[in-house]
């Protein structure tokens, strides 16, 4: 594959001259136009660059002639069901509807303001200071921007649906643009390039990257996909990345028999430092990583790509009522996150052992693993995935985080996305499973514009589906606390889950798992423990472990030493760094390993190899 550094490929090329504009996909998401194509009743956005050191950005709105009165609103949160209230970065508004004629304005909540005398057409501006990095932020600096646009742009509280346009100007000459609305990708320098959207949530569900990023392009199964990486060059082997894409992408478009995209952009950055985490939007993704990950193994993108990808089916399209319409304003509940999330998690696994990328051992021992995370946490014998899925607005607070506190509705979605794959094919002597719910679910619902009524929808769902009712799964296991008897599932495939304890080191504390809290944050330390003793605090953020930047794959590391080995950690707290050294503790750890059972049948063997994917069921 070759690496374009222009962006004007021919496949996709733009005339920079004619401003030629192009649909993304017929209901798509956006197009590239000249001003010439732009009609009058398109709400106008632009971002000013303004000052990288201090991250800023000038915002500025205009509405087109209506009513005198119009409110004005920025989310508070944005698709990681965590509300962050973005306004807080907000500075300096202002309205006028001329160049010397300013009209009166008045906040009204912490994120909403009202302007009085529009009905000529209005213009608002207002500073934003932007420095969040991750796939869940936005941030400008002087080596690139990266924008998830509704933590950015205000909307007309009265007119969401209508057409609109965004502008970048004021980036050096030598960045380029790309996004998800815009996979043909121009330089822009200075003259700026504007993108149109069919509305504001097709405009805010599609990120931007701007900067002197590398890419490629491949095409697969009748779509173009681009894959852009902002990092160190010597970081990461681009071609070898899509080569992992191009699996994924093959395996998950094959398994849905559907591809209701013609272009699909991945944007991954790659910091030497901490980083984790990806962001799923319709027409692509955002994914951090690591450089200590993916430098030596460009696979380990593998799993976090395979999730974001199938989200493009699941959540974006495939859609609980709970989360439509979508409400900016406030958070908004949802007993199906541990479906919509979880069972992801779910797919993504499925697709990577489909793809070649791992094999069954490893897949059988990650989901052992899952399990093991599953029981270890006390909390799972007392808030069940549904409950998990609701309360998920108070990820951003520490103490949520405590292991009695709460669960993940991520892992317990995963296991309970293998149970009930498992329980649908032995209802169906291995003839429907968890692809044929999903299919069903794509066509009664996603093409046609509906969404299913949160974990009774699913249920209903897998009855159609297979034939017989559900309501015990998902009464005991997805409603309640249940314990699950593993064995009686993975008995249809040969497999029993072996229980062996184990002595293991213990750091003594815990890394946050909300979506949008900075990399390292401790959420916990365990009283008494060594790491309390040392002066760990929660709150503090781990930048260093034993002397390399902290990352996923460092803290996995912690969990590898022995107990009584020594960890150096440098951490920040109040924004000043400081060493903390003590000695790993150590505590009993369950492990779970699924193993075959005794004297398994071909029959056992043959529903595994339906269930895995190395076998299809038979007519």
């Amino acid at each position: 594959m070759t690496v374009h550094r222009s962006f004007l490929r021919t496949a996709y090329r733009v005339s920079r001259i004619a401003a030629l504009a192009l649909l993304v996909a017929a209901p798509l998401l956006a197009q590239v136009a000249g001003p010439e194509d732009t009609p009058p009743e398109r709400i106008r956005y632009s971002v000013e660059l303004k000052d990288a050191t201090q991250h800023l950005v000038h915002v500025r709105i205009e509405l087109p002639p209506g009513v005198s009165q119009r409110d004005l609103q920025l989310p508070v949160w944005n698709a990681t069901y965590v509300v962050r209230d973005f306004a807080q970065y907000v500075n300096h508004f202002k309205a006028e509807t001329g160049p010397t004629r300013p009209i009166a304005f008045k906040q009204l909540t912490g994120s909403s303001w009202r302007i009085w005398g529009a009905e000529r057409g209005a213009a608002v501006e207002y500073d934003e200071t932007l420095d969040m990095a991750g796939p869940f932020g936005a941030q400008y600096n002087d080596h690139h921007a990266f924008f998830n646009l509704a933590m950015v742009l205000m909307y007309p509280a009265d007119a969401r649906s209508t057409p609109v346009q965004l502008r970048f100007i004021g980036a050096p000459r030598e960045w380029n643009l790309a996004s998800p609305a815009a996979p043909t990708a121009q330089a822009i320098g200075g003259s700026g390039m504007t993108i149109f959207a069919a509305n504001y949530d097709r405009l805010v569900d599609s990120p931007v990257e701007l900067g002197t990023f590398r890419y490629t392009t491949f095409e697969q199964g009748g779509a173009g996909y681009t894959v852009v990486v902002d990092a160190d060059p010597a970081d990461y082997d681009l071609d070898a990345i899509a080569g992992v894409l191009q699996k994924i992408v093959t395996a998950e478009t094959a398994w849905m028999n559907d591809r209701p995209f013609t272009h699909y952009t991945f944007i991954y950055h790659f910091p030497r430092g901490a980083a984790g985490g990806g962001m799923e939007h319709a027409y692509g993704t955002a994914i951090d990583s690591s450089a200590s990950r993916v430098k030596p193994d460009p696979s380990s993108i593998a799993d976090v790509s395979a999730h974001e990808f199938f989200h493009l089916w699941n959540v974006k399209r495939i859609r609980p009522q709970s989360l439509e319409p979508v409400d900016y304003t406030r958070e908004q509940a949802s007993r199906a996150l541990w479906f919509s999330e979880g069972v992801t998690s779910t797919v993504g696994s499925y697709t990577v052992l489909r793809a070649g990328i791992t094999d069954e051992r490893r897949f059988l021992d990650s989901l052992g693993r899952a399990i093991g995370q599953l029981m270890s946490a006390p909390a799972h014998a007392t808030m069940s995935p549904e409950e998990s899925s609701l309360t998920t607005w108070f990820d951003k607070y520490a103490n949520y985080h405590a292991p009695d506190r709460s669960v993940s509705y991520y892992t317990q979605g995963d296991v309970l996305g293998v149970l009930l794959d498992l329980s649908m094919l032995d209802a169906t002597n291995g003839q429907k499973g968890l692809r044929d719910l999903f299919h069903y679910l794509n066509d009664q619902y996603a093409k046609r514009g509906r969404f299913f009524d949160d974990s009774n929808g699913i249920r209903d769902a897998a009855e159609v589906v297979a034939g017989r009712s559900f309501r015990d799964f998902f009464e005991k296991y997805v409603a309640g606390t249940t314990d699950i008897p593993y064995d009686d599932f993975f008995r249809t495939v040969g497999l029993r889950l072996d229980k062996r304890s184990v002595s293991a080191s213990d750091s003594g504390f815990t890394i946050s798992r909300a979506p949008g809290a900075a990399p390292g944050l401790v959420s916990s330390v365990s009283t008494g423990s060594a790491a309390e003793k040392a002066g760990l605090r929660a709150g503090d953020i781990v930048t260093e472990v034993d002397g390399a930047s902290f990352s996923q794959g460092n803290q996995r590391a912690l969990s590898q030493k022995k107990p009584g080995d020594n960890v150096k950690l440098k951490i920040t707290r109040n924004g000043r760094q400081q060493d903390i050294a003590f000695a790993l503790g150590s505590r009993e750890e369950q492990q779970y390993v699924l193993t075959d059972v005794d004297n398994i049948t071909d029959a056992q063997r043959a529903r595994r190899a339906i269930w895995l994917g190395t076998q299809e069921p038979r007519p």
